[in-house]
């Protein structure tokens, strides 16, 4: 044995589990009267933070939850989504945030593959659900929130309550004092967040505690936080547990804010009352803030650092940005890197470059995030990195430590997802000479609108049962406000008649709205010696449009 191996064994001193949930538990006993989130008129400090964290923990165990059981919640961005980001962990039970733009359908499916015993549901949302678990075999226990803050087209009055148990009535069962064990093994799961479903139904991915830890200071060190930032939730907290923000704020001691729905007046009011020094969102949320009205906008005196994700946005639009106020920074990831895992490290020198130049640098994804170890374009065959000249493409590929534990309950896309010992994205890039990446295309033909992952199989199959399509592809059309949007190319058997504006109604009653074409082209299909649709050729026309 050797002599660094002799007698210096891990023990309780010197090595415990590591979970985001120690961070709250700090800032409560270092900051315990600051302000850690802001609701509407709410004001909740760090200890009542903790406490209710505690007290929701209590109620959850009373419920009959402990580890390895699943708790949902199909919530927007309020304060109850933040204290579950925290209880649920408490008791080794596992989180999972629904997207509250998904159909019944596809809620349904989570739902049951994810066996949730709990399910948390903001009024807003109570019907979706309703229709989400009607009929289900093991439906599973559902308790409500009716926040005070909710609008709707300028009612003043949210519409009554469809289930009888409110998170007021469940939270009051709970003990604010209790205590609970921290995880035996950090390696333990602690959220699982449901992918797009790219092929078929959307994969479950797993977090594990330690990862989630160590997001924590990558995103503080990728973005600036810095001590005691004052964050706006634009981003949704259901999208890959809102980066781990939410554990991540609690590591600097930051304050959250809530809100609901993301509206240029909100937004730039909280920014100028609160004094809001971070956020995070899609390339639509930029696009609400430069087409706000005159009587939306607010002036601010604090430079706000916006953490955008998707598309590259264009160099007009980062500069625009820059004049009203706002610091950019462009990341990439996935669900399965806990959001992004690669950040567009921006260097100093490329601010003097030319124009043209200096937006080829803004055009890339770049470098990998503190906390990602390796980051590459492989060639998926040989799983040798393709030559760094900006030109040979491969496929973008992920290992370290803020990589997803697996998919539940599906071992064969684990294995695959991880074959070769590197994470596959699917996404297709060069690299550059000075290591920075650059996307090319999708493996997948995944469509990101509004941030949002939209598979074009899913409404290629939605539109395909329409009785007057004999052919149908989608690919993406760029898009000013949403970044790109389904475009729907279709060649219509012989004597149908429809109309664009049918086709789109069609596909709205059986997909989530977003995931609905905006644009529909009638016309032959270009096509292979063999039959096989040529995507490409309907890319490059759809970019044309």
């Amino acid at each position: 044995m050797a002599a660094y191996d002799h007698g210096l064994n891990r023990r309780a001193a010197n090595f415990q589990p590591l979970t985001p949930i120690t961070f709250l538990e700090r800032a409560a006993k270092v900051f315990p009267e600051r302000v850690a989130i802001i609701h509407g008129g709410a004001r909740i400090s760090y200890a009542a933070f903790l406490a209710g964290a505690r007290r929701m923990a209590s109620a959850l165990v009373k419920a009959g939850i402990g580890k390895g059981d699943t708790v949902a919640a199909l919530l927007p961005n309020t304060p109850l989504m933040l204290e579950l980001h925290y209880a649920v962990p408490m008791l080794g039970a596992v989180l999972n945030t629904i997207n509250t733009r998904l159909d019944a359908a596809t809620i349904r499916f989570i739902l049951e593959h994810g066996e949730a015993r709990i399910v948390f549901v903001d009024t807003e949302f109570s019907a979706l659900l309703r229709a989400a678990i009607e009929g289900m075999a093991d439906p599973p226990r559902v308790i409500e929130e009716r926040d005070p803050e909710w609008r709707e087209a300028g009612a003043m009055v949210a519409p009554p309550a469809l289930y009888a148990e409110t998170v007021e009535a469940f939270r009051r069962q709970g003990d604010p004092e209790a205590r609970f064990a921290r995880p035996d093994d950090e390696w333990d799961a602690i959220t699982l967040n449901y992918t797009s479903g790219t092929t078929g139904n959307p994969k479950g991915v797993v977090y594990s505690h330690r990862s989630a830890y160590l997001m924590c200071f990558a995103n503080t060190l990728a973005t600036d936080l810095g001590r005691h930032p004052i964050y706006l939730w634009t981003l949704p907290m259901f999208h890959c547990n809102g980066w781990c923000f939410p554990w991540t704020l609690s590591a600097v001691g930051g304050t959250h804010v809530c809100l609901r729905h993301v509206r240029a007046g909100a937004i730039f009011e909280a920014i100028e009352h609160h004094g809001v020094t971070h956020l995070c969102g899609a390339p639509i949320v930029m696009s609400t803030l430069l087409n706000a009205g005159d009587d939306e906008r607010r002036p601010f005196p604090q430079r706000v650092k916006f953490i955008t994700a998707a598309a590259p946005p264009p160099e007009a639009v980062l500069t625009a940005m820059k004049g009203a106020g706002f610091d950019v920074t462009h990341v990439y990831g996935l669900t399965e890197t806990y959001g992004p895992a690669v950040v567009n490290e921006w260097q100093a020198q490329w601010d003097s470059l030319p124009d043209a130049a200096r937006g080829a640098r803004m055009a890339r994804q770049g470098v990998n995030y503190p906390g990602l170890e390796d980051l590459d374009v492989l060639d998926p065959e040989t799983m040798q990195p393709v030559p760094a000249d900006g030109l040979t493409m491969g496929e973008v590929m992920f290992r370290g430590n803020i990589v997803m534990k697996g998919y539940l309950k599906n071992p064969k896309a684990t294995e695959e997802a991880f074959a070769g010992g590197w994470f596959h994205s699917g996404d297709l890039a060069v690299m550059h000479p000075d290591g920075y990446l650059q996307l090319k295309d999708r493996s997948k033909d995944i469509i990101i609108s509004g941030g949002e992952n939209i598979s074009s199989i899913e409404v290629e199959d939605v539109l395909f049962r329409h009785p007057a399509v004999l052919l149908v592809a989608v690919v993406a059309r760029p898009d000013e406000k949403w970044g790109e949007h389904p475009c729907a190319f279709i060649e219509l058997r012989p004597g149908a008649e429809i109309s664009e504006a049918e086709i789109i109604a069609y596909a709205r009653t059986h997909l989530a709205a977003f995931k609905a074409p905006r644009t529909v082209i009638f016309g032959e299909l270009p096509k292979t010696s063999t039959g096989k649709i040529q995507k490409y050729l309907l890319r490059e026309r759809a970019r044309q449009l």
